[in-house]
């Protein structure tokens, strides 16, 4: 059951992870000339899909983070710097990419990042298997966000 303390808790996660989210979205709205590179596959999602399903998963991640942290398992602490950590190759995963449009760099880069991603999902997981599931939903659009990558190469 959430109480006072814990709502106010579960709203600072998702505001931390949501803020970072839409911060990305000003860089990438900046450098909109970047997502194109992205869309030259015909898989690319519009621009406007592609911010929201960011935003989403930021939620979420909030969401999750916030379930981790609300473990008694010593475990967190591991599972909750795994997140810290890929949050930062996130955020500087965008900067690459849309900003200095490093292209073959941002993939490298991104491949560093899916494996903090892949560490987070079976940390979370064996902290929290809801908390694990629902961020194979970032892991899966991780992964397709890759592939627009690679065949942007």
């Amino acid at each position: 059951m959430l109480n006072k303390n814990n709502v106010k808790a579960l709203l600072i996660s998702i505001a931390v992870s949501l803020g970072t989210g839409l911060f990305l979205d000003l860089i990438m709205l900046l450098n909109a000339k970047s997502y194109s590179n992205l869309q030259e596959s015909v898989l690319s999602p519009p621009m406007w899909l592609f911010i929201s399903v960011w935003n989403v998963l930021y939620i979420l991640m909030g969401v999750t983070a916030y379930l981790v942290s609300k473990s008694r398992q010593e475990e967190k602490f591991i599972g909750l710097s795994i997140y810290i950590i890929q949050i930062i190759f996130n955020i500087l995963w965008f900067v690459i990419i849309f900003k200095y449009k490093k292209l073959l760099f941002a993939f490298v880069w991104f491949i560093m990042l899916w494996i903090l991603i892949i560490a987070m999902v079976h940390s979370f997981y064996k902290i929290n298997k809801k908390a694990g599931l629902i961020q194979v939903l970032y892991l899966l659009w991780a992964t397709f966000v890759g592939c627009l990558i690679f065949f942007s190469l």
